[in-house]
């Protein structure tokens, strides 16, 4: 079964911009794939209807069998919240809280106990290598660091599906390797994963690369 079936999707702004023209393809459940393309083609809106957070104008979106035209808002929110993981290439973490905290967010957004949340956000910094820099908070971190922790959070409700958007944007090589190794495990262990990037390296890393230019697939 397909992961992610999109069929003529269209994405169309105020003022008439086009940012997506017809794009179909289809991500089967366990792929490593890379969408990419150079800067205003369009893959970043690409990724956010993939993850729910934008609506197409036009076309077809499919996420695990799931028809997500057919779902209101607080349907989408649940399915998001359920099914997909998020890492973002700014991080997103809260400055003032610990990564144990920034972690746990996620299962208190989902009504987990706070004993569970805890535990399970611990289980998941050690994961990621992190376990003794639980209590840290973002800026006492480096910038591979707090990806990590961004990694941990993106897992925290057992997603299905994990989306990454330049996720190695703001790092150095070394610290990249390290977070592509990461996801490439993950997705050994079976995880859906789809991350945008410009950077060719990062792309070769995938089991499948789509390419889109000027709002099409290349």
């Amino acid at each position: 079964m397909n992961a992610i079936l999109v069929d003529g999707l269209t994405r169309t702004y105020q003022g008439g911009y086009q940012a997506l023209k017809g794009v179909s393809f289809s991500v089967a459940r366990g792929e490593f794939v890379a969408i990419m393309g150079p800067s205003g083609c369009g893959k970043s809106t690409m990724l956010n209807i993939l993850g729910l957070l934008d609506r197409p104008t036009g076309g077809k979106y499919t996420l695990e069998g799931a028809e997500t035209a057919r779902l209101g808002d607080a349907e989408l929110t649940g399915l998001r919240r359920a099914r997909i993981g998020f890492v973002f290439q700014s991080f997103n973490l809260l400055p003032r809280l610990s990564a144990l905290e920034n972690v746990a967010l996620p299962m208190a957004y989902a009504g987990s106990g706070v004993a569970e949340r805890r535990a399970r956000a611990l289980e998941l910094l050690t994961r990621v290598g992190l376990g003794h820099k639980a209590e840290n908070t973002p800026l006492q971190l480096s910038g591979g660091e707090r990806q990590r922790v961004g990694i941990a959070r993106a897992l925290a409700n057992k997603p299905a599906l994990l989306l990454a958007d330049e996720p190695t944007g703001n790092l150095d090589s070394k610290s990249s390797t390290e977070i592509l190794a990461l996801f490439k495990e993950l997705n050994a262990e079976g995880m859906t994963v789809v991350l945008v990037t410009h950077d060719p390296a990062i792309g070769a890393a995938a089991g499948r690369v789509i390419r889109i230019k000027d709002g099409a697939l290349a």
